[in-house]
């Protein structure tokens, strides 16, 4: 049996991975939506359904969130890939991320922010408490619609920020994925 030792919070981090990689869609108060890469996101309740993201007040999502209080949690298709790598390494204040990545914005049932068209799932949230924590602000949410195709099992996770790779969970692979 192997010793523990100490590690540094980045290395520990890293060992965790990968983990599910979304993208949350919000809109400023103008109604222009943004996408940002996910890796901090949980679920927190099952009745009612509820989930947090976790996004840094220099995001420019964290503005939209603070004007319009919605977000869509989209896991998006291994075919995605490139298109999600841009949303979680650019910003969105200089940069229309679903025209640079080829993202459809698909009009939500009940929340303003989109639905990106041909992810796998969506989650459509309206925040119903936010927690300041260190760096970063918890934006905690009530699902309020789901919708997606349970025949698609394949999902984009992160390797600690690094690179994606795709999880398909009915086939039991773990490939990686090219980003460009």
């Amino acid at each position: 049996m192997s010793e523990h030792t100490d590690l540094r919070w980045t290395d520990a981090v890293e060992l965790a991975s990968p983990h599910p990689y979304v993208l949350a869609t919000t809109v400023d108060a103008a109604g222009k939506p943004n996408a940002i890469g996910i890796g901090w996101f949980t679920i927190v309740s099952w009745k009612p359904a509820m989930v947090l993201i976790s996004v840094a007040p220099p995001r420019h999502s964290f503005s939209n969130l603070e004007q319009v209080p919605e977000y869509v949690i989209n896991f998006p298709a291994p075919e995605q890939a490139r298109a999600a790598w841009i949303c979680g390494t650019k910003s969105g204040r200089d940069l229309d991320k679903f025209g640079e990545g080829g993202l459809e914005a698909v009009p939500s049932i009940h929340v303003r922010p989109p639905t990106i068209g041909g992810s796998i799932m969506a989650w459509e949230c309206k925040v119903v408490q936010t927690v300041d924590t260190g760096d970063h602000r918890l934006f905690i949410a009530e699902i309020v619609a789901t919708r997606g195709d349970p025949s698609r099992t394949a999902h984009l996770y992160s390797n600690h920020y690094r690179e994606l790779v795709t999880v398909d969970r009915a086939a039991g692979t773990i490939t990686a994925v090219d980003r460009k």
